[in-house]
């Protein structure tokens, strides 16, 4: 019993592993959005980010406490060692309430807030890279597969057509009309197109993995893709590109962010040279405990604490956190210079896709052309084996290229997209 049930586990973990999975790309993205972990890692370190600055600001709120104090000693006995406030000690039974609110910090707690605030903020945007960069791999993936499973097409018809090459080559050199070496370099070029149909597959298999990995999915599922109509020609000039890409990648808003929150923290170091003012008071019982002691008690006071020497604590905290502040400016404008450079490759790698359409096209039809010549050439007798296989595989060739310069062409204006920070 136990094997069977086992074995039925198992059969049912192949069937989950081999499902089909019909998909649009925008149902793609959208199980890529909900199921990859990245993106919930994301979420969650956002919705983190976003309760420190509630953690700053409760230095500003007012702190109460609740008090229960019980202490047996000598009675009359004092203290010795070890303190300056009154030493002496006495039993008691007490109870209380301490409430402590700071007046002012001159600005380093709403410095602090105001940093956790950008810093948070910041964290929103990565969570919005994490985004973009989920969506980039899918869609890759997503015409890759498609361009993978074209191909696979491509070099299944290939080896069909190759391998009636070989028969009809093989009863024609059985009967005497060609020669055995004629039949060599038609099994040469059917291995060859074999080998192929081999590596396709291959690249099939990995193009789903990539795939399933960037939408969150275990197991190894087919997929039935449907196609997607071609995006519209890039625009002549790339400047309107960089422009978009400034404004809108995510990155770029994030170090923007840092390098606020780091100027906010330095103004925060800076505020520690000044004093801070906050107001203390106390009130409770003491329902048992000495007579010397009263059976209840009250308080109220006021605390300035001036900082005048450290060690220099201050001024190196203030010097770092102003250093950083100018690194994060760096860091800036190195990120937006890697964007600008960015943008401008995946145009040229769009524009150079979206032209190969044509230029694969037309050698698709010169391919084709020389192909139906040489056939019947070889037909006639007036053309080698070797003109023919040769034919064949510049057909071949042509019919991969053409077929995979449309999935190229739009992988490539997804990276556009990407990189001026359209795509989400």
């Amino acid at each position: 019993m136990r094997f069977s049930i086992l074995f039925a586990l198992a059969a049912f973990g192949a069937a989950q592993a081999q499902q089909t999975m019909r998909l649009t790309l925008p149902e793609a993205q959208r199980l890529a959005i909900q199921n990859n972990p990245q993106f919930s890692a994301a979420k969650f370190t956002a919705a983190a980010a976003n309760l420190v600055p509630n953690q700053y600001r409760a230095a500003m709120q007012p702190n109460l406490s609740g008090n229960f104090t019980a202490v047996g000693a000598d009675n009359g006995s004092r203290i010795a060692a070890g303190g300056l406030t009154n030493p002496a000690v006495y039993d008691r039974l007490g109870s209380g309430l301490t409430v402590s609110q700071l007046i002012t910090d001159f600005g380093r707690t709403s410095n602090l807030v105001g940093m956790a605030k950008l810093q948070a903020a910041a964290q929103d945007q990565l969570t919005e890279a994490t985004r973009a960069d989920i969506l980039l791999a899918t869609s890759s993936a997503y015409f890759a597969v498609l361009s993978a499973q074209s191909v696979l097409q491509v070099v299944d018809e290939t080896v069909k057509t190759r391998q009636t090459v070989v028969d009809q080559v093989s009863a024609l050199a059985e009967s005497k009309l060609r020669s055995t070496l004629d039949v060599s370099f038609a099994n040469v070029n059917l291995s060859g197109a074999k080998l192929l149909q081999v590596q396709a597959q291959n690249e099939l298999k990995a193009a789903e993995a990539r795939l399933a990995t960037a939408m969150g999915i275990p197991g190894e599922p087919n997929f039935v893709l449907a196609e997607e109509l071609l995006p519209l020609a890039l625009p002549d000039r790339v400047q309107g590109l960089i422009d978009a890409a400034i404004q809108n990648r995510p990155e770029l808003k994030d170090l923007r962010l840092q390098q606020s929150a780091a100027e906010r923290l330095a103004k925060a170091e800076h505020a520690l040279y000044f004093p801070s003012v906050g107001v203390l008071g106390t009130a409770g019982f003491a329902p048992a405990a000495e007579a010397q002691i009263p059976g209840r008690y009250g308080a109220i006071g006021m605390n300035i604490s001036i900082p005048i020497f450290n060690g220099g604590l201050f001024k190196a905290r203030q010097t770092e956190a102003e250093l950083k502040a100018k690194a994060a400016g760096a860091t800036v404008n190195d990120q937006q210079n890697s964007i600008i450079r960015d943008v401008r490759i995946a145009y040229l790698n769009a524009a150079t896709a979206y032209d190969r359409m044509a230029l694969t096209q037309e050698l698709l039809q010169q391919a084709k052309l020389a192909m139906d010549l040489s056939q019947s050439r070889y037909d006639l007798g007036l053309a080698a084996i070797v003109e023919l296989s040769q034919a064949q595989l510049n057909l071949t060739s042509a019919q991969i290229a053409n077929t995979t310069a449309r999935y190229d062409y739009q992988a490539q204006h997804i990276n556009v997209d990407f990189q001026t920070g359209v795509l989400h």
